[in-house]
């Protein structure tokens, strides 16, 4: 029997997490909060942009969170979920590359751009996700997803540690400046991120369609009538399983502390004064600290149990965040950055392996859409948190200890999950 990591479909699809995490990298919490405060939003005050940054995240999240469930139906009812992928990678890309041609001072433009681009990458990751049941055989799915999520850590690490390269020293890339090396990389980000899209559009394959999603498919429009039809039918299964419904209420509370760190932390360093360059190379020493650490959680997840491994990550969350309210230099935040380059991939790899046992068969689309509209509902409530709190108080220490509430909460409803064939 092959090994799961000799397979070509299961490859493919972790290729695109080291596609798309270029974006999530370089653009989403490298690059755009440093130039969006120093460049887009250049004389603002200190917590201007990260009130607007915080808006805009959340308004992405809010979109991909309304449409997400309903998406999932449909592509499960169309056997289109990589078609759905690569039109979504499409929008992220093309809005990223778009960023480059935005002028100095142009915050509203930068933002629309960097909410589609938001909007194509987590609408992307709905039908990813999905197809983790489709590549992988149910024992494997947790170290299929911890190899996706390191795969992306190490390909969005070594792109951003190119872009830092070029940002550091332009001159050696025949650039005039370290802006302009920022806004070239937004390009680049895009074209990585279609390139490395193309192995999972070749070679990962849907499942065999029955006769009667055979005929399904052949009907746009009908199977748009019957998505609301099927979302609803999710809600009531969902409701009737107890640790299914559990799990998605922990997982909304504490993946929303995960995304607010991811999104955040860059521009609450900046708002504490901290130099941008020593920030970014942070964030660079997480990714490439992320990349083990993620296969290792793999392996304990299928050890533990990943809602153990999933635990142990959340306790190490509520210790960072509230270490970084004490937060004071450049060396506290590389050691904090560490910290959660060790537990991040864990925590999401862990946590999209376990929903996969939830799912029925040929629902997944369906079920994982469900699953990431908790997941951006999360993305909107942090920013939105982070904002609102800045805006009251004038103190970016002060939003950073509200977090550990959404890990502690997520934890003790997490705890109380019990996953078939798993020990309590």
């Amino acid at each position: 029997m092959k090994r799961w990591y000799l397979n070509r479909q299961v490859l493919s699809w972790a290729c695109y997490d080291w596609a798309n995490a270029a974006f999530a990298t370089t653009v989403m919490a490298g690059f755009f909060p440093t130039f969006f405060r120093q460049y887009w939003s250049a004389g603002a005050d200190i917590t201007t942009p990260t009130v607007r940054l915080g808006v805009a995240n959340g308004l992405a999240g809010l979109i991909v969170a309304v449409l997400a469930p309903f998406l999932g139906v449909l592509a499960d009812r169309t056997a289109r979920r990589r078609q759905f992928l690569l039109a979504w990678s499409v929008l992220g890309a093309v809005a990223t590359g778009a960023l480059y041609w935005v002028g100095s001072g142009a915050w509203p433009a930068a933002l629309v751009l960097f909410v589609l681009g938001i909007m194509g990458f987590n609408g992307a990751i709905v039908f990813h996700d999905a197809l983790l049941l489709q590549v992988a055989a149910p024992g494997d799915y947790n170290r299929v997803s911890a190899f996706g999520y390191g795969l992306g850590y190490l390909g969005g690490g070594l792109l951003f540690s190119f872009n830092v390269l070029m940002v550091a020293h332009p001159a050696w890339f025949g650039l005039g400046s370290a802006g302009e090396a920022v806004r070239l990389s937004f390009i680049i980000v895009g074209v990585w991120w279609l390139l490395f899209s193309m192995p999972l559009a070749l070679f990962v394959q849907e499942p065999a369609a029955t006769a009667a999603a055979d005929s399904r498919r052949r009907s746009l429009g009908r199977a748009l009538g019957a998505a609301w039809l099927e979302l609803i039918d999710t809600l009531r299964v969902v409701r009737s399983q107890r640790a299914l419904w559990l799990f998605l209420v922990a997982y909304w509370l504490y993946i929303d502390g995960v995304n607010t760190v991811i999104k955040m932390a860059v521009d609450y360093g900046l708002a504490l004064g901290l130099p941008a360059t020593s920030l970014l190379k942070a964030l660079l020493l997480t990714q490439f600290v992320a990349f083990p650490a993620a296969i290792v959680f793999g392996w304990l997840g299928t050890r533990w149990g990943a809602r153990r491994g999933i635990l142990l990550g959340l306790a190490v969350y509520a210790g960072v965040s509230l270490g970084a309210m004490k937060l004071s230099t450049v060396g506290e935040f590389f050691f904090l950055a560490v910290i959660v380059g060790l537990v991040q991939g864990g925590v999401q790899s862990l946590s999209r392996s376990l929903y996969g046992q939830f799912v029925p068969t040929g629902k997944s689309a369906q079920y994982f859409g469900f699953y990431n509209m908790l997941g951006k509902f999360a993305a909107v409530l942090g920013p939105w948190l982070i904002a609102g709190t800045a805006k009251l108080t004038g103190n970016p220490r002060e939003a950073i200890g509200s977090v550990v509430i959404l890990f502690a909460a997520g934890a003790v409803l997490l705890w109380r999950v019990r996953v078939p064939g798993e020990a309590a």
